[in-house]
């Protein structure tokens, strides 16, 4: 692909990237050092999934810049100690202005972390990475070229709202695939891929 056909963004620094990655230091930041790369452990992917559920409905950023408090609010999100949190935590997070102070979305979290501790037999972390799609077909070359959904993040929210989990449908799960690198949609000459 030319340059000029490119759909990706030349930044200060030389390197070619997807065009959200340059759009506000902080995406730079999560383009260059975290989004696509591979995420395991149950807790980090637990993490991943109060974010996603978290961002359903509003932008990335907005989750990405309260990251911190998130954490915070949410005890390193350690699903053994959320899965405790009862009416005065959720009292607390519903009135913490540093995270989305949406009830559903608290009492979902809570609830995933319980459905962590529930599995049966293995590990988030295995049941998540099940899910990866054995290979993509070509590197997408601009954004008309990225799914929203595909049939392994169907398949994969399908299996953990089966598991109990909520705020984990096709579009979210996906979003998780693309974060936690189960894909790797960075543009096919972005410099992170």
């Amino acid at each position: 692909m030319s340059p000029a056909a490119s759909a990706t963004v030349v930044g200060e620094d030389g390197l070619r990237r997807c065009p959200w990655g340059l759009s506000t230091p902080d995406y730079v930041v999560y383009h260059d050092e975290e989004w696509g790369k591979p995420v395991h452990g149950d807790q980090p992917l637990y993490e991943r999934i109060s974010l996603e559920a978290f961002q359903s409905g509003l932008s990335w950023i907005t989750i990405l810049r309260r990251r911190e408090t998130f954490r915070k609010a949410f005890s390193g999100f350690d699903p053994a100690v959320v899965a405790e949190f009862g009416d005065t935590d959720i009292d607390r997070l519903m009135a913490d202005p540093g995270i989305i102070r949406n009830r559903a979305k608290v009492l979902a979290t809570i609830a995933n972390a319980r459905a962590v501790l529930e599995l049966d037999g293995t590990t988030l972390d295995a049941l998540i990475w099940s899910f990866a799609p054995e290979k993509r077909p070509r590197p997408p070359a601009a954004a008309g070229d990225v799914p929203a959904v595909t049939p392994e993040s169907t398949a994969l929210a399908k299996e953990l709202k089966r598991r109990g989990f909520r705020f984990v449908g096709p579009t979210t799960a996906y979003a998780l695939m693309q974060a936690c690198g189960l894909v790797n949609d960075h543009f096919a000459d972005c410099y992170a891929r």
